[in-house]
């Protein structure tokens, strides 16, 4: 427990801790009273006690008077977001062990508009959790697979797989969770068992890695999800496009109950993707020159891992001159498109950089595009990693005299990220705001217009639309 002595009346002071410092304005001006410190607040208000603990401070002082009605006018969104993990814990008392009715955004064909139903989801079996869906956004993985390319059609179904939510109850043998825990529901999984998982180097996990045919549990084979005895197919272990849904464990980040859900949920899938790619796989130094292939949201995240990394030249690969703008926010410095130049792609960068860029972070799932991304490092030292899904026929084709000359080649999975482990402290990055997510997302909708996300994902107008569930 951390002791805080009270401010004066007027609020000269503060205490500045990162991301929380509105947290401590709340109750400052909640503080007004017999209390000697903010301990003995916490203590006498149960709806707050269980935030002492991840609260730090540091003295400073107020700038002016409009920041403090600044800070004031945030207090109010902030008391109703940190009120949300009391009511799931209040709530489990009634539901757990319950079947649940809550609005679900199904997909009864492929491509047809999703149709909002009321489901019935069943209560988790042993190591499952059931979270209370906040926020969800879309991914471009769920339109491919709501389109039906490229795999066996599996409908009726309910996609989603970006999300923030609560734990609202857990099953048999679910130790590290609890209900009103906040978390990120995560595609694939750790089970922290096997030898994947065990290894610093992997984190595909035998038994949780991503299973897009599978739409059942892995504990009994069935669905959670129905409609007048229906099932509804899960999708990749998430089905977020529900109020309500049930996990594996292992595919489920506890995460700082601080952070903002409808900005940390996009955590969940393609930014860490591409933010992994660059920083735990790629690894650029300081002052190093990076080749970016695709600014999508995956791609951009790839930049500003380069942009972190403090990379000197980010060079923005894309066939659409409109994308270029808006990569600048992510520390992309100078655009290359193909279509511009006579030659291949990966001779206009070598030339660009006098013999190869030092990294290439390839997020298209075009052949041709991890073909010039591994083609344009410089050899001695290049490193080009693959995070594109290419399609099941293709075949990746260079000369040996590549790999000779000491190019390296790799491969990447959620940019290496083990969801349990690791994605917490991803969120900790943008609680200390070194990274930006805010940028990430172009458009917000209610849930209820989430056919709107889909429309706007089509037609190529957002990296990431947030759908806010209803109260």
């Amino acid at each position: 427990m951390l002791s805080f002595p009270l401010p004066s009346a007027s609020f000269q002071h503060e205490y500045e801790l990162g991301m929380h410092v509105i947290e401590v304005k709340i109750i400052l001006e909640q503080a007004e009273g017999p209390h000697d410190n903010l301990v003995d607040l916490f203590n006498s208000d149960p709806t707050e006690a269980c935030r002492i603990e991840i609260l730090g401070h540091k003295p400073t002082h107020f700038c002016t008077a409009k920041r403090e009605k600044y800070l004031c006018v945030r207090v109010c969104v902030l008391i109703k977001k940190s009120s949300r993990s009391l009511k799931a814990k209040k709530m489990a008392s009634k539901t757990a062990g319950k079947v649940i009715r809550c609005k679900a955004a199904v997909a009864w064909e492929a491509g047809k508009p999703l149709v909002m139903e009321e489901v019935e989801v069943a209560p988790p079996q042993a190591n499952e959790v059931r979270l209370k869906i906040l926020f969800t956004a879309l991914c471009h993985t769920d339109v491919y697979f709501w389109e039906a390319k490229g795999q066996t059609p599996l409908f009726p179904r309910l996609f989603g797989h970006e999300a923030g939510g609560v734990v609202e109850s857990v099953g048999e043998g679910v130790t590290d969770l609890k209900p009103g825990d906040h978390v990120l529901p995560v595609f694939t999984g750790e089970c922290k068992e096997c030898a994947h998982c065990k290894s610093e180097e992997s984190n595909m996990c035998d038994l949780l890695r991503i299973n897009t045919d599978r739409g059942v549990m892995l504990n009994d084979g069935k669905s959670r999800f129905s409609i007048n005895g229906q099932p509804i197919y899960h999708f990749v272990g998430t089905s977020t496009f529900s109020e309500y849904t049930v996990v594996h464990v292992g595919c489920v980040a506890k995460i700082n109950p601080a952070a903002p859900l409808d900005k940390v949920c996009v955590l969940s899938c393609g930014i860490s993707t591409g933010l992994g790619a660059t920083l735990n796989v790629a690894k650029p130094y300081k002052g190093s020159s990076v080749a970016v292939f695709g600014l999508g949201a995956v791609g951009l995240a790839a930049a500003e891992g380069a942009r972190l990394a403090g990379a000197s030249r980010i060079i923005g690969v894309d066939l659409n001159p409109k994308r270029f703008a808006e990569a600048k926010k992510f520390g992309v410095t100078e655009f290359v498109n193909p279509k511009d130049y006579d030659k291949p792609v990966q001779e206009v960068i070598v030339e660009m950089t006098n013999g190869g860029v030092d990294r290439s972070v390839e997020c298209t799932g075009s052949i041709s595009a991890m073909i010039s991304a591994f083609e344009c490092v410089h050899d001695g030292w290049g490193v080009a990693v693959l995070v594109g899904v290419p399609n099941k026929d293709d075949a990746f084709k260079t000369h040996p005299i590549n790999l000779l000359n000491e190019k390296t080649i790799k491969g990447t999975f959620f940019g290496n990220y083990k969801p349990r482990s690791d994605l917490p402290s991803v969120v900790e990055m943008y609680m200390n705001k070194e990274l930006e997510l805010e940028k990430f997302i172009t458009h917000e909708v209610p849930f209820e217009e989430i056919n709107k996300a889909f429309e706007y994902m089509l037609k190529g107008e957002s990296l990431r639309c947030i759908m806010r569930m209803s109260a």
